[in-house]
């Protein structure tokens, strides 16, 4: 993005960035916080969660995005396996002034497996600045 609100566009495509999940990494991750979890399932949704998370605070923080109101319609498709490379990505779907100086951005997050398969996706409601 890091497009000042009146800089961007609906439709415009942003990569968020990729991170490959480690192996131990879900390991750990499960034992403290999923100890039921089978690992042979792959990553568990909060990791997964996680992830994206991590990708999208990386590329966002120097974007112009001066809130985050919301994250939400939130939808995991599938458990990617340890050692599986992500790539995430954010679609603006709407954009909608509010005053002079900010506007929200309403954007598609979307984390796709090597195949390019959907993992995970999810719905923000975020305030940008505007230029």
């Amino acid at each position: 993005m890091p497009a000042h609100f009146d800089d961007s566009e609906i439709g415009q495509v942003v990569s968020l960035g990729e991170l490959v999940l480690d192996p131990e990494v879900i390991d750990r991750f499960s034992k403290a916080f999923a100890p039921d979890w089978d690992a042979a399932q792959g990553a568990p949704d909060a990791l997964v969660y996680a992830a994206w998370s991590k990708l999208d605070r990386a590329a966002s923080v120097q974007w112009p995005q001066t809130k985050r109101l919301g994250v939400d319609a939130l939808r995991w498709m599938r458990n990617p396996p340890a050692g599986e490379m992500l790539r995430g990505r954010m679609t603006v779907m709407a954009k909608d002034p509010v005053g002079e100086t900010k506007g929200i951005v309403i954007a598609q997050h979307d984390l796709l497996d090597e195949a390019g398969r959907l993992v995970f996706s999810c719905l923000t409601r975020s305030l940008f600045a505007r230029g």
